[in-house]
């Protein structure tokens, strides 16, 4: 195992290098002003787009909303308490800032994603959607690009089983361990038998079942967050100037904590800003191709919300507990870490960390299954469906007792795989995505966007 470890760690030191930092915020970058910053001005239309979209109007399987909150489901997980945790432990406070940079141009990469997908998915002969890079790439650029299409369902179909599956079963087995004393392998039976109930009904019983959860267990979860940094808001004006500081100045060694530089933050703040919002992966846009729209920038302005929600939202309040309780100087990292902060400022504080970890990592295991599910069915079609499902289910448990250091290093390096062939694509399709959205937004606050493709 200290080999196999030692070898996913000298290529995660090689894919989440230098150039795919570049790669990841300089496609987002791009996107977004060839979009001449639509994402940032539509976001009160892209609210509205939600809020409208609970009921679909168009092809497709699921609505508007159910789309959005399966791949919430998916993104709202780990990342958004231990992912956090484990970017400040690593990075310093300035990591932070490196997450919402990651998100703010990841809100244009999101949309570019979702806006492929809706044009280019396919429907098979059951009547199903699928979608995704691997469709955007195959239908988009043509017969001669189709081996990045196949790369990307690869590394998708093998990924959701790091991310979406192992990560999130061990996390909450540790954290519901540390918290309540409850034994992993426990912890990891009665997941496998709720993911089971819910990912054999497929994708409309994963949507029916996300789009219940997902905003009850976000709202829930900002609202104590909220809470917390309310209690001690003389502190944030502090915190926020920590924050900045340390992204372009480093962060020395204090307490427990060995002290990070600029690379360092930046590192570790897009890792993880990835790792949770997963603009760029590739992996949200699977679940969008099966929304009922007929036009690709409706469904395009409801996804980037996911970015907005998932990051600048949920992962800031995180953060800022993080960083007001102090618990950062520690030495202390992961879910742990949160525990911790959460603990120190609210008595019972970690006690909301444990449950909501465990919900947002059940929901994420059932908008992964769907992900990875679609990608074994660009190879081998609907016949592999059933095998799939079963294997998704067995990895669960299997997860809850691995080694916690290894399953978020193998997930990392998978994220990473996965990414670049849908960056390389969204690069080459973004003609295709500024021809599309080209006047999209005052269109649609005239309400002229409703049907045509």
């Amino acid at each position: 195992m200290e080999t196999l470890s030692n070898w996913i760690a000298a290529v995660n030191s090689i894919v989440w290098g230098p150039l795919m930092l570049v790669l990841i915020l300089g496609t987002g970058a791009w996107l977004m002003a060839g979009l001449r910053l639509m994402p940032l001005r539509g976001i009160a239309t892209a609210f509205s787009l939600m809020w409208k979209g609970r009921k679909g109007n168009g092809e497709g399987e699921i609505s508007p909303f159910q789309a959005l909150a399966t791949s919430l489901s998916a993104t709202i997980g780990t990342g958004n308490i231990a992912g956090v945790a484990t970017a400040i432990a690593l990075g310093g406070p300035g990591a932070l800032f490196w997450m919402w940079c990651t998100a703010l141009v990841g809100m244009a990469t999101k949309y570019a994603e979702a806006v492929l997908a809706v044009k280019y998915r396919e429907q098979a002969d059951d009547g199903s959607y699928s979608g995704g890079p691997m469709y955007y790439i195959k239908n988009g650029l043509g017969k001669k690009w189709q081996w990045l299409a196949s790369l990307f369902a690869f590394f998708g179909a093998f990924a959701g089983f790091g991310i979406g599956n192992t990560v999130q079963s061990n996390s909450v087995a540790d954290a519901l361990f540390t918290t309540f004393n409850i034994p992993f392998w426990l912890t990891g039976a009665v997941l496998f038998v709720a993911v089971a109930l819910v990912v054999l009904g497929g994708v409309k019983r994963i949507a029916t079942v996300a789009g219940y959860l997902v905003p009850i267990m976000a709202v829930s979860y900002l609202a104590v967050g909220l809470l917390v940094v309310a209690m001690n808001l003389s502190e944030l004006p502090a915190v926020i100037v920590l924050v900045f500081d340390s992204a372009f100045n480093g962060t020395a060694a204090v307490g427990g904590f060995a002290g990070a530089g600029i690379a360092a933050a930046i590192r570790f703040g897009v890792a993880r800003g990835v790792f949770s919002n997963e603009a760029g992966l590739g992996s949200a846009p699977i679940a969008h191709a099966a929304a009922q729209t007929n036009h690709p920038v409706r469904q395009g302005m409801v996804a980037m919300l996911g970015t907005f929600i998932d990051t600048l939202l949920v992962c800031s309040v995180t953060g800022f507990v993080i960083l007001i309780s102090g618990q950062w100087q520690t030495g202390e990292s992961g879910a742990a870490l949160s525990a911790n902060a959460f603990e120190s400022l609210l008595q019972g504080g970690h006690y909301i960390v444990a449950i909501g970890l465990a919900v947002f990592a059940f929901t994420t295991m059932l908008g992964w299954a769907y992900y990875s599910e679609r990608c074994v069915v660009y190879f081998y079609g609907a016949k592999a469906v059933p095998i799939f499902r079963v294997a998704w289910v067995l990895a669960i448990p299997l997860g809850a007792v691995a080694k916690l250091s290894f399953v978020w290093l193998l997930a990392d390096t998978l994220n990473a795989l996965m990414a670049i062939p849908n960056l390389i694509a969204l690069l080459l399709l973004s003609p295709v995505v500024f021809q599309v959205s080209r006047g999209a937004l005052q269109k649609l606050k005239r309400g002229e966007m409703q049907g045509d493709a």
